[in-house]
């Protein structure tokens, strides 16, 4: 088979309109994989609509950033995989490389890791995006040690839920804001739920660390959220954000000596800069998963290529409980 179907954008905020595209063969140090599932993200919905500066994808343009699938050819070079392997990753879908809305993606080997067993291909894919940013912020950022307290802010949303079981698995104790509907889905993921509508950030850190403080809180909301983490970390604590643009006052920050990080987990995609870091992460990923201490929530829709419109709509509706998956296979 030389050519492949894939979803390919022509304008920005335009119709996903399904293709014929000439089948990728794998260069040096890539693999060729069949896709079987693509993993969306609020991101995929900006870069559609040309508005996520730090993310351009010139058009025409294959979306979708996160996939699973199978490897059916690998390049020279490349001994970490064979044909056949089941590999997921976060592999494409910005800086003009192919997403994973296509039946074959020809992906550079260092991005990818085998799949856990004990998850679907559906599962795979919804976890790179989600579990790169998370582990990148609490492990590669701020460090963090067993039994220390975190705050997740969003600990429903895709890296949310992801941060929350791995700060548990990493030994710490975790609490996670929501709103009232998502508690019982944070509660699941391991933390103690709190309702940020319910309670201001002085009740819950009175409440929760006796007026102390978390020894890190992991934001992935931005914006005003990210101003209550720098209220909600304790002294000499760590507040790590994955949406740290607009202005903020470091004042509640500054008076606990606290530090801050930023979190760009799309800089290995655009630059071609530490790829292989995406790699290990995702092999540490795998093995949390098949210890049974990792799993993604995904919404139990299902899409293909054809109804990919409704998959993103699902997206920008807020009507997704938990993450999007289309299936491509």
């Amino acid at each position: 088979m030389s050519t492949m179907q894939a979803l390919v954008l022509n304008r920005y905020n335009g119709p996903l309109e399904i293709t014929d595209l000439p089948k990728p063969a794998p260069a040096a140090g890539q693999v060729l994989v069949r896709i079987a599932a693509s993993g969306l993200n609020p991101l995929d919905t900006k870069i559609r609509a040309g508005g996520a500066a730090h993310a351009q994808h010139p058009l025409p343009l294959v979306l979708g950033i996160d996939m699973a699938g199978v490897v059916e050819e690998v390049g020279a070079g490349v001994s970490a995989f064979k044909a056949g392997d089941e590999v997921y990753g976060m592999t494409g879908g910005v800086g003009g490389i192919q997403g994973s809305l296509a039946q074959y993606a020809a992906v550079d080997a260092a991005l990818l890791a085998k799949k856990p067993a004990n998850l679907s291909m559906r599962e795979a894919a919804a976890l790179p995006l989600a579990f790169v940013t998370a582990y990148s912020g609490i492990v590669d950022r701020a460090r963090l040690q067993p039994g220390q307290t975190v705050l997740v802010q969003g600990g429903a949303g895709g890296v949310g839920f992801v941060a929350v079981q791995l700060a548990r698995a990493l030994g710490a104790t975790v609490a996670a804001t929501a709103s009232a509907r998502d508690l019982d889905i944070v509660a699941q993921a391991g933390a103690t739920p709190v309702d940020h509508r319910a309670r201001t950030v002085e009740q819950y850190v009175a409440a929760l660390t006796e007026g102390a403080g978390f020894d890190l809180v992991v934001d992935t909301v931005g914006g005003a959220t990210l101003d209550a983490s720098f209220a909600a970390v304790k002294h000499f604590g760590h507040v790590v954000s994955a949406l740290g643009w607009g202005t903020h006052g470091l004042a509640p920050l500054s008076f606990r000596e606290a530090t801050y990080s930023g979190v760009f987990t799309l800089y290995p995609l655009l630059t071609g800069k530490y790829r292989a870091h995406h790699g290990e992460m995702l092999r540490e990923a795998t093995l949390l998963a098949e210890a049974g201490q990792l799993a993604p929530r995904v919404d139990s829709r299902r899409f293909d290529l054809h109804m990919a419109e409704l998959a993103y709509d699902a997206i920008t509706s807020g009507s997704a409980r938990g993450k999007i998956v289309v299936d491509v296979a």
